[in-house]
């Protein structure tokens, strides 16, 4: 008989939002969060109901601006970004460095937000917190060569970004974006993180670091925020038909942009008998639900190994945990070591089951299904945004799971005879982040690997968005504008010499270097 579990004390959202008061009582009000623009917090918006994908208990919703109040607020960025923009380099990497140590005192209440918010087991919503601040204090360490003989931009730059990462993608970009001469705009993303953004960026304007962070529908905003002659550079993470559209104005303005979007990440099983290397690595692959852009959702499989391939990946994919992330049988016991929790929400879990069923119901074979039951879970607890593991073979060319990116814990896997069709099937989606192609002879992976369509191939293990200094985009529509990772992040949203080309994606031309 499974154990009874409890909410571990201390960790109820309710506690959470208290001490959120407690450290930073400017920027939390009631039950709401503001909105932060010309260095000041507004009570403005109008807050949404929101609840949480861990158990749809209420939290704070995003306080969503109109369009008028977005101008104000981009407007007054500018009139930041005049004056931060000849603060000394010392200085400006003293506030941001005093922010990191800021944020590294708040980092456990940091990551519960992110658990309630976004539904991030604990040691995975602790890793973005921890990857936000290390990565940056690498850029206030090293910031003074990457920035030799280049300048701000002439406007602030605005970030539009997905829910996922808040804390290592968003915080971590906003903050070497000021480091390097700019003021910074935020849209806090509508589906989550809305409460821990704002902790983080009260932190931020505490030591005089220039950021704005407002709230509001992607298209009321998008004027303000993408259009508005003030903006120095627009910097997106999200969905292909939204950056698509992002793209087209920034394009039409010719604006500065660093467009991430999602593609079919992939990985290729060709000649290879390591299996066992296989099957450890298959249960990192769905941390986080694998609502992640690295994640791989389609294996690619030489026929001849399927059954090997099956012998290794069934096991690990049984042994994935998922479950409330703040549940415990004893008060003392340490937080659970899940794989993942919920989805973003049940809207997206219910999304994802619809279009397994309709894979079935067109020929796809379900290979596993995992259930609930065997999850971690609080008596009486709502579970809707929870979706088990599930893997199907062959999703018919029809349905959106053969073609695009799930972004839950969705796996297909494609059966193939011959290289092109291991390439053309691993290209699906012309053009990805990530990609691995796991073969025995280093010869077939060195004349398959530039052949396949993502910006990082690995070899036999898995390829991460990296940080500090690694270079990181996306071919073909997975990437446009310019790429970041490293020194690139910086030269991204600076001006460098006259004529220069930034290595990136863009209309008329692409630079891998």
């Amino acid at each position: 008989m499974a154990p009874t579990l409890t909410l571990k004390p201390g960790t109820a959202w309710t506690d959470a939002w208290q001490r959120c008061a407690a450290v930073a009582p400017e920027a939390f009000r009631d039950d709401r969060v503001l909105n932060l623009w010309a260095a000041r917090w507004h009570a403005d918006g109008r807050a949404l109901p929101a609840t949480s994908p861990v158990d749809q208990s209420p939290i704070a919703g995003p306080p969503r601006l109109d369009t008028a109040a977005a101008r104000q607020a981009v407007r007054a960025s500018l009139d930041q970004h005049r004056a931060w923009r000849h603060i000394p380099l010392p200085e400006r990497r003293a506030r941001v460095a005093a922010t990191l140590d800021a944020l590294a005192e708040h980092r456990e209440l940091l990551a519960l937000l992110l658990v309630w918010e976004i539904g991030k087991p604990w040691r995975l919503a602790q890793a973005d917190v921890d990857r936000a601040i290390d990565g940056v204090r690498w850029y206030v360490d090293g910031v003074e060569t990457m920035l030799d003989g280049r300048s701000p931009l002439a406007g602030p730059v605005s970030n539009i970004a997905s829910w996922n990462y808040p804390m290592s993608v968003l915080v971590h970009a906003m903050l070497v974006q000021a480091l390097a001469g700019n003021a910074v705009i935020a849209k806090a993303p509508t589906d989550g993180g809305v409460a821990c953004l704002t902790l983080a960026c009260a932190l931020a304007v505490r030591e005089g670091v220039p950021l704005t962070l407002v709230s509001g529908s992607g298209g009321e905003l998008s004027e303000a925020l993408v259009r508005s002659p003030e903006i120095g550079c627009v910097s997106f993470v999200g969905g292909r038909d939204t950056g698509a559209r992002i793209a087209t104005a920034v394009a039409d303005l010719g604006k500065r942009h660093i467009l991430e979007q999602e593609g079919l990440n992939t990985w290729g099983v060709w000649n290879y008998t390591d299996f066992s290397a296989l099957t450890a690595a298959i249960p990192k692959l769905f941390d986080y639900g694998k609502q992640r852009c690295t994640a791989y959702p389609r294996f690619v499989v030489q026929r001849e190994s399927f059954a090997d391939f099956l012998a290794a990946y069934l096991p690990a994919v049984r042994s994935v945990r998922t479950g409330h992330p703040l549940a415990v049988e004893h008060p003392d016991d340490p937080l659970p070591a899940l794989d993942f929790g919920p989805l973003i929400n049940a809207a997206k879990a219910k999304e994802l089951a619809d279009q397994v069923a309709e894979a079935v119901d067109r020929g796809a074979v379900p290979l596993h299904r995992g259930t609930l039951a065997d999850g971690r879970f609080l008596p009486g607890q709502d579970t809707s945004a929870y979706l088990p593991p599930v893997t199907l073979l062959g999703p018919p060319p029809s349905s959106p799971l053969h073609h695009a990116e799930p972004f839950g814990p969705v796996d297909t896997i494609v059966l193939v005879d011959t290289e092109a069709e291991l390439l053309a099937a691993m290209n699906a989606s012309g053009g990805a982040l990530v990609a691995t192609l796991s073969t025995d002879d280093p010869a077939t992976f060195r004349r398959l690997a530039p052949q396949i369509r993502a910006f990082k191939t690995g070899h036999n293990k898995p390829r991460s968005r990296g940080d500090r200094d690694e270079l990181f985009g996306g071919f073909g529509a997975s990437w446009r504008g310019a790429f970041v990772g490293g020194e690139l992040l910086v030269r991204a949203v600076t001006e460098g010499p006259a004529g220069e080309r930034l290595p990136g994606n863009f209309p008329d031309y692409q630079l891998n270097a």
